[in-house]
């Protein structure tokens, strides 16, 4: 078996006209800046959280002009934050509550032959008192509010919108969650817990368009519930769902590229399968992990390092989350939605 290493206002005195020019696009001389909406990226100290900073930000603002900011995240804070996150997960699996048959281990090339070398399924066996938690409850409730094929638009029901905030009150309980809104309040990324929240329900619940300008897709329902866009799967980063759906025959477990780190849980799991007769070439998904502590991890991720790899640490194991942010539309005063996350692997 192969081991898996996740990776998971302007001071305009002495610019040339040029670099005036150039300012709506670029950083060069625009470090510190106020907010204007009217700006097609900014540089202010918040722009990483809402994921519209120019492309120069870091080169040409991320040292000096804010080595000094007292909300500026530093390489080292979601590492730690993570750390905390993973200890106090306390609604994950234990051991005993999962038994995993991986089977077959495949190079990623193999990958491309769409070929299913393990006759029997991934689960084994899962205690699904797991599933009855509130948390895990609220988060399963979730999973069908969506039509999966991109370009059929999403309409909420009252009960659905409901549900979201149902899930999102239940995992503002857990100490997981209490200790990524302390950190992001510390950060002065949020005055109030409402308010975290209520950017939590935009940034994953809210509708975009990935087909014909449709509002057909949303961050939650991408990276949890999984969808399908030119017969093809695509996000589906949830081990609750893959238990669910190949309990019900529809999840055909394929092989996997690695399987790791250690043997208690949470691990992660770099796999292929069949969903109902679309095919996920590769796909990672944490294993026996709460609903909250994925939640917490892809948040951390996207508010502090959006559109980056995000490096974090998971007892003592390194892990790396990629995240992506939709860059054509956005919601409140110019942030993104969130519109994948998942964990990064090299393997050796």
């Amino acid at each position: 078996m192969k081991a898996c290493v996740p990776l998971i206002a302007a001071v305009l005195c002495g610019l040339a006209w040029a670099d005036l020019y150039l300012a709506p696009n670029s950083c060069r001389g625009r470090c510190l800046e106020a907010f204007d909406k009217h700006h097609l990226c900014h540089c202010n100290a918040r722009c990483p959280e809402f994921g519209n900073c120019c492309e120069d930000f870091e080169s040409l603002c991320g040292h000096e002009g804010f080595s000094h900011i007292s909300d500026a995240i530093t390489k080292g804070d979601p590492q730690s934050t993570s750390e905390k996150i993973y200890r106090a997960d306390t609604n994950k699996a234990q051991k005993e509550d999962i038994v995993l048959n991986s089977q077959k281990c495949i190079s990623p090339s193999e990958a491309r032959d769409r070929v299913d070398r393990c006759p029997e399924p991934l689960f084994t066996y899962v205690n699904e008192k797991l599933l009855s938690k509130p948390t895990y409850a609220a988060f399963i409730n979730l999973l069908d509010n969506y039509q999966r094929a991109v370009g059929r638009r999403e309409r909420f029901t009252a009960q659905q919108l409901a549900e979201q905030d149902t899930f999102l009150s239940e995992v503002m309980k857990t100490a997981v969650m209490k200790e990524l809104y302390g950190f992001l309040h510390q950060q002065n990324r949020y005055s109030t817990e409402q308010e975290f929240v209520n950017d939590l329900k935009n940034m994953w619940f809210g509708l975009y368009s990935r087909g014909k300008q449709e509002a057909d897709s949303g961050g939650f329902e991408h990276v949890f519930s999984g969808e399908v866009k030119k017969g093809k799967v695509t996000g589906f980063h949830n081990w609750i769902l893959f238990y669910l759906q190949e309990k019900e025959g529809l999840v055909d477990y394929y092989s996997h590229i690695c399987d790791g780190p250690g043997d208690s849980y949470p691990k992660v799991l770099a796999l292929q399968f069949s969903w109902d007769g679309y095919y996920k070439k590769i796909g990672s998904t944490f294993i026996g992990s709460s609903p909250e502590f994925e939640f917490a991890l892809y948040s951390l991720c996207f508010i502090t390092r959006p559109g980056k790899v995000c490096q974090l640490s998971l007892g003592g194991h390194p892990l790396a989350i990629q995240t992506y942010a939709w860059d054509k539309s956005t919601y409140g005063n110019g942030k993104k939605y969130i519109t994948t996350a998942y964990v990064v692997f090299s393997t050796q």
